[in-house]
């Protein structure tokens, strides 16, 4: 099935609940409203004539200054089929939140932390939405566009998750 087929058979299966389709080259791209995320990513993993089985990447993206500040994007692919198509699914400044998808690709998982970390949207649902690269008492959204170029004012303090791991290295060595 060729990308666009799978954009219109989106489009049937969800009908209003398509913000626009963008054709561009062998991609397509489909804009979602947020509240069907879940739905439509869960048509494309169970349909038989589609099975996107691989989430190979999830991201955000900030567009300061737009109502819909924030985008989260997601490639799909199927390895079946050898298809793919991209979803994106646009999110106010005002509520930056959307539903996780990680009940259908449990690969979504850091993904979403690691947007969650950077942008600050919230994956609703998700079974562990914490920071995963910055410290947990990091003030602030790094990739935001309206973050301080030299970054905050503050002491960095490390990963106490780190100093815990290690606080137990003499007791994992391998003792001859």
């Amino acid at each position: 099935m060729e990308p666009l087929e799978i954009a219109e058979k989106i489009k049937d299966k969800f009908p209003g609940e398509i913000i626009e389709i963008i054709p561009f080259r062998d991609q397509v791209t489909v804009s979602v409203k947020r509240d069907k995320i879940t739905a439509i990513c869960r048509f494309l993993f169970d349909d038989p004539d589609i099975q996107m089985n691989y989430l190979s990447d999830l991201c955000g993206v900030d567009y300061n200054g737009r109502r819909l500040r924030f985008e989260v994007v997601y490639n799909l692919y199927s390895l079946k089929y050898r298809h793919m198509i991209r979803l994106k699914a646009l999110i106010p400044e005002d509520d930056p939140s959307i539903d996780s998808v990680v009940s259908i690709w449990s690969g979504a998982n850091w993904h979403e932390r690691e947007t969650y970390d950077m942008f600050g949207i919230v994956f609703k649902g998700h079974p562990d939405m914490r920071r995963i690269l910055m410290p947990a008492d990091w003030e602030g959204f790094p990739l935001r566009k309206d973050y301080p170029l030299k970054g905050p004012e503050t002491e960095y303090k490390g990963f106490e998750e780190l100093k815990e791991l290690h606080a137990h290295d003499n007791e994992w060595k391998v003792k001859s």
